[in-house]
């Protein structure tokens, strides 16, 4: 057991090691940064997603609802009131952590693929409103942020390596509040339900109740990854922060890709998918409209594939088979 905890130790330290040290090793302002602090800020966001879908199954497809209310919340308090994008981030978890609230209340009986499409509703139904409420949102035309003097309390900074501290930070803090929800007892009962529900509310479990705090939790962290989202990009309109496809269709991607359920696996899902999405892009944009989005779609499929239950399940893959004497 000791050694075990060594071991634990030691890979965390030098995975803090690497993190600390990656950004040093590209332009502050370059384009690798950028790649880097979005793929922190969607393992975040997958983190979020993963504490109501990883836990209890309820695979959701309308996450992108709390981060565009996240998103806008903070921006139109920063234009409209000059207020701190930190003020906003906390009015943004707030209202998400309400709107969440509000779409659990009938829809958290709802099991599989009813629970999913109830989800993806409410999702297009926030994308709408905020196409149509143009006189507020801005509507199609999109909002921008104020720029402004770099500011810590405007969360505008000179270089992006800065915005890289910043999303690694949120990420560590999502991070923290899953594996503590997950050794909790909420935890315990969210697995429960995963396992089975109906034997969950035998033993005592208030299935709705558990699930409807998961859902209010992963809808807050979500709107402040919205925040952060706005203050990196300085602009953004509703189908880029509603999207069904750019956000939440993405969140359940990266984290099913790394592992769902497991605090490592979104972590590993966007450090893959967000960098792969992008070099597709870069190589095959050029070639044909939507070849880029294929052959990101066939490397995805392939990975599938190959291990369905994502990449923390490769490692004791390979360790069982190194442990029979077979090659892999």
């Amino acid at each position: 057991m000791t050694r075990l905890w060594t071991s634990h130790w030691i890979a965390l330290a030098l995975i803090a090691g690497l993190a600390i040290a990656l950004p040093f090793a590209f332009d502050a302002r370059g384009y690798a940064i950028r790649i880097l602090c979005l793929a922190l800020l969607f393992a975040a966001m997958a983190q979020s997603w993963n504490i109501v879908a990883g836990l209890a199954n309820q695979i959701s497809l309308g996450h992108a609802a709390f981060f565009g209310i996240g998103a806008y919340t903070s921006t139109l308090m920063l234009i409209h009131f000059g207020l701190s994008p930190w003020l906003g981030m906390v009015a943004g978890a707030a209202l998400g952590g309400f709107a969440a609230l509000l779409i659990s209340l009938p829809t958290m009986r709802l099991r599989g693929h009813y629970f999913a499409l109830a989800t993806l509703a409410f999702g297009e139904v926030m994308r709408v409103i905020a196409n149509s409420w143009g006189g507020l949102t801005g509507g199609p035309v999109g909002i921008s942020v104020p720029f402004s003097q770099p500011s810590f309390a405007l969360l505008q900074f000179k270089e992006t390596r800065s915005y890289y501290w910043l999303m690694l930070a949120a990420l560590v803090l999502v991070t923290l509040i899953f594996v503590a929800i997950k050794r909790s007892r909420l935890g315990y009962r969210l697995r429960a339900i995963k396992e089975n529900a109906d034997a969950a509310e035998v033993i005592g479990v208030d299935t709705t109740r558990t699930k409807i705090l998961a859902a209010v939790i992963s809808g807050a962290l979500t709107a402040c990854m919205g925040t952060l989202y706005a203050q990196f990009q300085f602009f953004f309109d509703p189908d880029t922060v509603f999207g069904v496809a750019s956000v939440s269709v993405r969140m359940a991607m990266i984290a099913i890709v790394g592992g769902i359920g497991t605090a490592a696996g979104p972590i590993l899902g966007a450090l893959f998918v967000i960098p792969l999405e992008e070099a597709a892009n870069q190589v095959f944009s050029s070639q044909a409209a939507g070849l880029s989005q294929l052959v990101f779609g066939v490397l995805l499929i392939l990975v599938i594939l190959i291990e369905p239950r994502g990449f923390m399940a490769i490692g004791p893959r390979l360790a069982r088979l190194f442990a029979r004497g077979d090659r892999p």
